[in-house]
């Protein structure tokens, strides 16, 4: 199997981790993955991203896929800060009517923004 039927081949989650634009608009519509997590170098163009979208595949960055930590309290602390940060991402995505991608890519920005304005170094 060839690198290209590779990323539309028939599974539940694709992980394209090596090559930026491996998903573009000339192959997106033939993903049948039902979810993607970019794991390096932005595999995903934004117009795969929104014909992707479209298909109602979710997509997510490596960081949002998982949380590895020691087992114990460290854990559950990790799973609860984990959650809040998802459902953050929820909520903005709601909110902008975006992707899991967009949304965690909004967010950032916006918590960027706020911090600029806190710390008074304003434009």
């Amino acid at each position: 199997m060839d690198a290209d039927e590779l990323l539309v081949h028939e599974c539940d989650v694709l992980i394209p981790c090596a090559l930026g634009g491996v998903l573009n608009r000339e192959n997106a519509g033939d993903v049948k993955a039902k979810f993607i997590i970019e794991a390096a170098n932005h595999p995903t163009d934004p117009e795969a991203d929104e014909i992707l979208s479209k298909k109602g595949v979710c997509q997510c960055w490596r960081k949002h896929a998982s949380v590895y930590v020691e087992r114990g309290e460290g854990e559950r602390r990790v799973e609860e800060i984990h959650d809040k940060a998802f459902h953050s991402i929820k909520n903005m995505c709601r909110t902008h009517e975006s992707n899991l991608q967009m949304g965690s890519f909004t967010l950032g920005v916006s918590r960027v923004a706020r911090s600029i304005v806190l710390r008074g170094w304003e434009a």
